[in-house]
């Protein structure tokens, strides 16, 4: 359901709680009224926007790029949009400037905000100007592009190619922002402070803690599903390990049952390292928060692999 058209940034609206089969880093699910607007965004990136509805935060939140849309094919009414390179924002962007300036053009030229809810009446799909997108993004990042992150988030100079550095480089723009969604080394990074945040920056094996004076810690972001496989940079498809435990991790010498208690090939990591890890029976360290623990359906990939080389 590719439509001939000149791709154009969008919002996609999302809310606290909702009733449509949303997973916003793979789809979007949505009826067919907004068919047509929805792709108009096919090949182009798309800003979801958190509503207040359900106890939504009323805020910019992430944003990804359409792929293609197809039918549900369990409702004739209704319709998915498939998502690529979903990044999740730093931190939720509001609506509006400190100013109360909004930060769509459309509702800006409104001739009053109150009228702001009434005017998105049917309007959950809609067109965002690439100047727009550009600032909403800028301001989602923030914290990622921050110079003052830099060693945290390896962004310095010792891990910097030369392309990498000259895009950090540019003043905040269109162009920037376009190319730093697609830079592997920004998407990395991003990943890694929201993984390190939610894990407090201790390994989820070993359950150490080692953050040195620059605000760098010891433990890595290691994804569960591989990006190169097709996985997502969020959260739910990432684990803090220590350097010995991701390598273990990415090779599937070790892994994750459905209850989060650590699998170990044992005829394969040497028994020093085995004493590190938790005791039998026990789960590794997990997110306070349990939205953020890993997801199943990423957990069982890996595991599979993991039973293949057992």
């Amino acid at each position: 359901m590719n439509g001939q058209h000149d791709p154009m940034k969008g919002i996609f609206e999302i809310s606290g709680a909702s009733r449509y089969d949303d997973l916003i880093a793979e789809r979007y699910h949505f009826p067919r009224i907004y068919l047509r607007a929805a792709e108009a965004c096919i090949g182009d990136w798309i800003v979801y926007r958190e509503t207040g509805s359900g106890g939504g935060r009323m805020a910019y939140i992430g944003v990804g790029r359409v792929r293609e849309i197809d039918a549900d094919p369990a409702d004739s009414r209704l319709f998915y949009a498939r998502i690529d390179d979903f990044l999740e924002f730093d931190r939720p962007v509001p609506y509006r400037d400190p100013d109360g300036r909004f930060l769509e053009r459309m509702l800006r030229e409104l001739d009053s905000p109150a009228i702001a809810g009434r005017a998105l009446r049917g309007r959950s799909v809609r067109a965002l100007d690439d100047t727009d997108f550009a600032i909403i993004v800028d301001r989602g990042l923030t914290d990622t592009l921050s110079p003052e992150a830099a060693v945290r988030l390896e962004l310095d100079s010792r891990y910097l190619d030369e392309s990498t550095a000259a895009l950090l480089a540019e003043p905040p723009g269109e162009r920037r922002i376009a190319q730093l969604l697609v830079n592997r080394k920004v998407r990395d990074a991003a990943f890694r402070g929201h993984v390190l945040d939610a894990y407090d920056s201790r390994c989820a094996v070993t359950g150490l803690r080692m953050v040195n004076g620059g605000g760098k810690a010891e433990a890595q972001a290691a994804h569960i599903w591989s990006v190169a496989e097709g996985g997502p940079d969020v959260v739910q498809n990432g684990l803090a390990l220590s350097a010995t435990a991701h390598w273990l991790f990415d090779r599937h010498l070790i892994s994750l049952d459905n209850e989060y208690r650590l699998l170990v090939s044992h005829n394969k990591v040497p028994s020093e390292l085995i004493r590190l890890f938790p005791a039998p029976g026990e789960r590794v360290h997990l997110p306070t928060d349990p939205r953020l623990h890993p997801r199943q359906d990423y957990i069982a990939r890996h595991r599979a692999r993991f039973a293949g080389l057992d």
